[in-house]
């Protein structure tokens, strides 16, 4: 009779194995490019001297930075999350950084009329621009269902179409948004001038919520699985239409998330606004280590991607170097992640031979 483990040995044996475990995550090695960039970033940034208090601080390693960058890799987060649902389901979305300039607009014109009372306002806010993110993911859904094209095909043409609709209805103008939803965006808790985390608190909860989803639930499994193999999950009987639908409308979502945020807190909302976000809000899923293929790819490591591609931007401007560069660096990250995905894929792979082959002589 086999007698069940002590729980000393079980926690004794779960640490063992943390290392081995933490090795094997995917994000360990996110975590560790940028903690070095930080590195990198912290001892050759210089100093400067505050202003307040007259010390020398970090041109990098300061509250006010770290905060803005937290910031703006929150906006590209949000939306890759949303693209990296897409992504593993098999598919890609070229229309966030569209969607996201529609929803900013609509919602700032809806708005020159605010509504009585600031509560009023945020809640209208962000029912109009959740709704027509939401609403742009849809028709992106149906049309790639109806119309059996590609969603490349598909959402590079609404990439344009709503970017049309963002000039057309804000007549090229910037459109301001009242002051409640910039408070909100805005709002510092106590942290001090200068210092808004409202927007890094939203990529965490909506981070949170994509890994659970993705994670945890079955219509996430289900997402794996039509982007695993989609005629093995139609003879399953999972209703690919749906599912596909489904995670276009999410993506849509997300870049209305980015949206309200974005226009809250810079104040105004026009036709340009998240131009060329799209492709950034790629590079972000694909270091994160999204197949696009489909199959792979996390929310926690979308948020990661996100976070690293601002800090290679962020480099550029502490460095000092040529901002031409940034595409440059940001080409050759997207690259380099691509290529060690495939390694990584190809020694697992052939490792799992190795163990197959192992078991069966085995046998």
């Amino acid at each position: 009779m086999r007698h069940p483990a002590k729980p000393l040995q079980v926690v004794c044996q779960r640490v063992r194995d943390a290392p081995r475990w933490l090795l094997n995550r995917q994000q360990t090695g996110l975590v560790l490019v940028i903690l070095a960039l930080a590195v990198v970033l912290t001892a050759f940034s210089g100093t400067h001297v505050d202003r307040r208090s007259g010390a020398a601080v970090n041109n990098f390693l300061n509250s006010g930075t770290l905060m803005q960058v937290a910031t703006d890799a929150s906006f590209f987060a949000v939306m890759a999350i949303g693209a990296t649902i897409v992504i593993i389901s098999g598919g890609i979305d070229l229309s966030v950084g569209s969607v996201y300039a529609v929803a900013g607009v609509t919602m700032a014109l809806v708005l020159r009329s605010p509504p009585q009372g600031p509560l009023q306002t945020v809640g209208v806010g962000i029912l109009v621009s959740l709704g027509i993110g939401l609403i742009c993911g849809v028709i992106n859904g149906l049309m790639i269902v109806g119309l059996r094209v590609h969603s490349f095909v598909i959402t590079l043409g609404t990439m344009w179409i709503f970017r049309g609709i963002a000039f057309v209805t804000s007549r090229a103008t910037s459109v301001l948004v009242p002051d409640a939803l910039t408070g909100v965006a805005k709002a510092n808790f106590g942290l001090g001038p200068g210092l808004y985390p409202m927007p890094m608190a939203v990529m965490i909860v909506v981070t949170l919520c994509g890994a659970i989803y993705l994670s945890h639930t079955v219509m996430g499994r289900h997402v794996f699985a039509v982007g695993g193999n989609v005629e093995a999950s139609r003879y399953a009987g999972l209703r690919i239409e749906r599912i596909q639908l489904g995670v276009f409308a999410l993506s849509g979502l997300a870049a209305g998330i980015a949206a309200f945020m974005g226009t809250s807190y810079y104040g105004s909302a026009s036709c340009a606004d998240a131009s060329g976000y799209e492709l950034y809000v790629i590079a972000s899923a694909v270091v994160g280590g999204a197949s696009l293929k489909g199959g792979r790819g996390s929310a926690v490591s979308a948020t990661l991607g996100a976070l690293l591609i601002v800090l290679i931007r962020q480099s550029i401007r502490s460095l000092r170097l040529d901002q031409n560069y940034e595409w440059i660096i940001i080409g050759c990250a997207i690259i380099v992640a691509v290529v060690l995905d495939r390694v990584s894929t190809a020694l697992t792979s052939r490792r799992l031979t190795a163990v197959g082959d192992t078991h069966h002589r085995g046998g």
